[in-house]
């Protein structure tokens, strides 16, 4: 096969036909070699009765059904692990990515690029969205010491030998276009237009943004744990110079300090080792998490093709 496209479905189930039809369009411009994976992570609105239609329609759209909903980058691994193209396109279900994009994905990686990403140039999302995505790549680059462009996103093209090493990552805690920067490989980016939601509204809520930023930055960098480290000693010291003024103060000028320096000072120290405590339970949770090496996902039924 020397053209397969990933597509991990949720929430979109409208925009499925208008997604198949731009997309045979495309492709056919770049080869007749090619095939649509479209992995149903247990859609609320049963996107897996239009994939077996498209199926039926088409034998280059291969369907996969998952077990129960495992989120967006476990449905992305399940579809790269049957995706059988020399080179594999990721992208959305809900039109925001313009699969006419692909040909210019296509033509930069044949300039010799292994990874090429596609770079949001004008987001066509929620001002509040695109500033949390902004604010947590930020402490992402400071916890990681690494280059990650907010702009850039899971659209993008890859070459197969990229694939199977990303396949190998059996990490819980999955980021797509972090773990491919992280591989290295030669890799590049061009601007993408990025269009607004076709239909349907994303299933990512602010309270699982922020547990998959904590997951994201708990299971990829102990920075967190030494800046903590920093702070306790900072605070400890902080604590004893206090202590030395206070007797001093006493001493000197004969006033009375009370208990309110005292309860003030244990209840900032216990607020402290609370946060620490609970930042290093994340930490015992991934590992517990990570040890039970249960499958990342559970495949309930497949279309058009068995895994090999």
């Amino acid at each position: 096969m020397r053209l397969s496209v990933v597509i991990p479905v949720y929430g979109c189930r409208e925009a499925l036909p208008e997604l198949y039809r731009r997309l045979s369009n495309t492709l056919i411009k770049i080869t007749d070699d090619y095939e649509i994976v479209l992995v149903n992570d247990n859609c609320p609105q049963n996107s897996w009765e239009e994939i077996e239609n498209l199926c039926k329609k088409d034998g280059k759209v291969k369907g996969i059904e998952l077990s129960r909903n495992f989120g967006q980058m476990k449905a992305i691994l399940a579809g790269l692990e049957f995706a059988s193209g020399e080179w594999i396109v990721v992208m959305d279900c809900d039109l925001q990515d313009r699969p006419e994009e692909i040909i210019r994905l296509w033509n930069k990686a044949q300039e010799g690029y292994d990874i090429v990403f596609g770079r949001r140039k004008d987001r066509k999302d929620k001002k509040t969205k695109v500033l949390l995505a902004n604010l947590f790549y930020g402490i992402y680059r400071f916890a990681t010491d690494g280059n990650y462009d907010g702009a850039l996103c899971n659209f993008s093209i890859v070459n197969r030998k990229v694939i199977d090493s990303y396949c190998q990552m059996r990490e819980e805690h999955r980021a797509y276009v972090m773990y491919l920067k992280w591989l290295g490989f030669k890799q590049t980016a061009i601007d993408v237009e990025h269009d607004a939601r076709y239909a349907g509204k994303s299933g990512y809520t602010l309270k699982k943004r922020i547990d998959l930023a904590l997951e994201l930055l708990t299971s990829q960098s102990d920075k967190v744990l030494k800046l903590f480290i920093k702070l306790g000693m900072f605070m400890s010291a902080v604590a004893f110079i206090s202590i030395i003024i206070l007797v001093i103060y006493h001493q000197v000028a004969q006033v009375s300090v009370g208990w309110t320096s005292l309860i003030a000072t244990t209840v900032l120290i216990g607020g402290i080792e609370i946060m620490v405590i609970g930042v290093l339970g994340l930490y015992v949770g991934n590992i517990f998490v990570q040890v039970k090496k249960r499958p990342l996902y559970v495949i309930r039924q497949v279309i058009n093709g068995e895994k090999e």
